[in-house]
């Protein structure tokens, strides 16, 4: 069996000012990254909003587990579907994060012959757009120092600077650190801590802006720290939003790659929805949506986490209103998710389904509570039985939604037909009445515990002391109104990563709290999550290559 990068090498590709041309842009309206990727430009945005919207189709998915569920896979598939029904699918995707590439997960480019392409390009480097926001971020790091070095003058209180240095790798290594050691002129010694670039604020503000100006206004916005009187002290006090915004200035161009059938997909942005808000930039999603008839794009991990923050977060910044959810499962993670062990999944096991399969039905039932149409769809694989697929069948249209067999991954488009069948019918009989979970009057705590026993199922909620008070001070900060972003494990509906299926009768518990300002949100974390991961024993760098003579890389998935 071909691996992913295999198939990804050995396909031709179009030029990327033939994609372009597939939806009404030439080559003025791009700037070439060579011959298969293309940044577009301002011009070409400003031009876009003239046109009317397409369909918005959000893909997401029941909790991640070993067994693999197939969401980014799904997405590019029912793009290529749509392709071979004639209609005009243009995809809004992530981009992915090197920390998962070289650690555990692997990249984010789709599987089999449902990927977009260059996939190596894109895995790894890609436009160069998560360097800049890396760069962007530790710009801001050095001007806060600097200023700790030359007098002061804003009177920062060294023991609350709030503002994290980023890096786009795991290395745990770098979670908690001192900085300043050595002789004076070295700067001034304080705690620091660093997080993962897809989880920084920048990665956060950078989805959200609509333009440059808007970008300016959020950075502007940031708070780096607080002074020795408790007040903040804002990223524009510190002068560091123009140069930011200039680290920034290509960065915030969408970029336009292609699928393996060649449909255009825009891939920009990627932060996770574990510890961020897992959604591509909201100029990549309004240019998809101007630029095809449909416009298919996903949330990350399961939809307790990447669709809830894309309604509550990214729908509620923006105005989008989806028009139907594709959510993604698959026979081998549902019985996962009742006991299974994963050396075990493929032979036939109807009673371990029946028990993991409340986990579909907790994010189905999640999932209306937006009154959007749902349609869900099983990723195929060669083990599942007739009986297998039959009762899952059953059980999703006993709950009134649309069903379908999805093989995108064997059969790149051809496979995704029945599904876009489908999710073409819930649109027709379907209409979307998209409500937010909460409204923005509602106080912050409020907010936590709506998500938290609304969407994860949970009993209560319990707080730390030091997260009880910074709540208290973000509301008396006039941040009451603002949306939360709770990060937590993408393993269960729960705080905990082993209460798989649909826990029920247990408490979260939200261990800490912080403002992302100039995202306009508040970040609650629960559990023992972290915004810096580590490697695992065996990560996925040890396996990746170059051939000394070809120059292809290997190993990369």
């Amino acid at each position: 069996m071909k691996t992913d990068i295999e198939i990804a090498q050995e396909s031709t590709m179009e030029p990327i000012i033939d994609i372009a041309k597939k939806v009404g842009l030439y080559e003025d309206d791009i700037e070439m990254y060579g011959r298969y990727k293309a940044k577009l430009t301002e011009e070409a945005l400003s031009k876009l909003e003239k046109r009317s919207d397409g369909k918005l189709i959000l893909v997401t998915a029941i909790n991640p587990t070993p067994a693999g569920e197939g969401k980014t896979t799904t997405s590019i598939g029912l793009a290529e579907a749509m392709g071979k029904r004639g209609l005009n699918a243009v995809l809004a995707l992530r981009e992915p994060s090197l920390g998962p590439c070289f650690g555990i997960k692997g990249g984010a480019a789709g599987g089999g012959y449902a990927q977009v392409v260059p996939m190596e390009d894109l895995n790894l480097h890609f436009t160069g757009d998560f360097h800049a926001m890396t760069s962007a971020n530790n710009l801001l790091s050095a001007l806060i120092d600097n200023e700790l070095s030359h007098g002061n003058p804003h009177r920062i209180d060294s023991r609350r600077v709030v503002w994290k240095r980023c890096e786009d790798m795991n290395d745990r290594a770098l979670r908690n650190l001192v900085v300043g050691l050595g002789t004076p002129s070295d700067g001034f010694a304080r705690q620091e801590h660093f997080c993962i670039t897809v989880a920084s604020e920048i990665m956060a503000i950078f989805c959200l802006s609509e333009n440059m100006k808007d970008l300016k206004r959020r950075l502007s916005n940031i708070i780096a720290a607080y002074d020795l009187d408790g007040n903040p002290v804002y990223a524009s006090d510190l002068q560091a939003v123009g140069s930011m915004a200039a680290l920034l200035k290509d960065a915030i161009k969408p970029n336009l790659i292609q699928t393996l059938e060649h449909t255009p997909a825009i891939v920009h942005g990627g932060p996770f929805a574990n510890i961020a808000h897992g959604c591509n930039s909201i100029r990549a999603t309004r240019c998809a949506l101007k630029l095809g008839d449909y416009c298919i794009t996903e949330a990350g991990f399961g939809a307790d986490l990447g669709a809830e923050k894309f309604f509550d977060i990214k729908c509620r910044s923006t105005g989008l209103t989806p028009d139907c959810v594709v959510l993604v499962a698959t026979v081998r993670a549902l019985k996962y998710n009742g006991g299974v062990k994963k050396d075990e999944l493929s032979a036939e096991n109807l009673e371990a389904l029946k028990k993991g399969i409340v986990n579909l039905e907790k994010h189905i039932e999640n999932l209306k509570l937006y009154k959007v149409p749902v349609v869900v769809t099983l990723n195929r694989f060669e083990s599942d039985t007739k009986a297998e697929l039959d009762f899952v069948e059953s059980f999703v249209r006993e709950r009134g939604c649309e069903f379908a067999l999805s093989e995108v991954w064997a059969k790149g488009g051809e496979g995704g037909l029945a599904l876009v069948d489908s999710v073409l019918r819930k649109l027709e009989t379907e209409k979307s009445e998209f409500t937010p979970l909460y409204p923005d009057s509602m106080p912050l705590k409020e907010k936590i515990e709506t998500v938290a026993k609304k969407i994860y199922g949970a009993s209560g909620v319990t707080y730390s002391s030091a997260a009880e008070k910074e709540l208290k001070h973000l509301t008396e900060l006039g941040m009451g109104d603002f949306p939360v972003c709770l990060a937590k494990t993408q393993y269960s509906l729960s705080d905990d990563p082993k209460k798989l299926g649909r826990p029920e009768n247990y408490e979260i518990n939200v261990r800490e709290v912080y403002p992302s300002a100039g995202a306009g949100f508040v970040v609650a974390i629960l559990g023992t999550m972290l915004t810096m991961p580590g490697l695992p024993k065996t990560p996925a760098a040890y396996s990746i290559d170059v051939d000394e003579n070809t120059g292809k890389i290997t190993g990369l998935f």
